[in-house]
């Protein structure tokens, strides 16, 4: 069982089974909502997936960022938690630093390398997919 949680603690998760995909995001949608100039992500299935939340919510609060897609968050203290798209079925998307232990990620491919920052220099040798990743897991990396 893997776990994670939000900056004040009230949004966690938890998760069994095997990661569907680890990776770097350079879209705009991501490195804004994150502030950051790339984002670390970790897919796992909804399957093995709960959301584990102070008071009565089953889950937490998301926004929309477009068609089919949902970006969700701590209501408390605004920590991105979450990407969840219709296109990715049966998957969810954690950012990696929410996880409880983050230094056991070990990323394996970019996605959207075609809108990284200019003035980002990334030296690893990992696959660099130029948009979104594959929908086949086994087409990822």
């Amino acid at each position: 069982m893997k776990t994670g949680r939000c900056l004040c603690g009230k949004t966690r998760f938890e998760y069994a089974g095997q990661e569907t995909w680890a990776c770097y995001c350079h879209c705009n949608d991501c490195t804004r909502n994150c502030a950051a100039p790339v984002v670390a992500f970790i897919g796992v299935e909804l399957a093995g997936f709960s959301w584990r939340l102070e008071g009565e919510a089953d889950c937490p609060k998301y926004f929309s960022s477009s068609p089919g897609v949902k970006r969700f968050f701590c209501d408390t203290c605004g920590t991105p938690m979450a990407f969840q798209a219709a296109h990715y079925e049966g998957e969810i998307h954690l950012y990696a630093t929410t996880l409880d232990q983050p230094e056991e990620f070990q990323p394996t491919f970019h996605v959207h390398y075609a809108s990284k920052l200019s003035w980002l220099n990334i030296e690893d040798d990992l696959h660099r997919h130029p948009h979104s990743a594959p929908e086949d897991p086994a087409e990822r990396t």
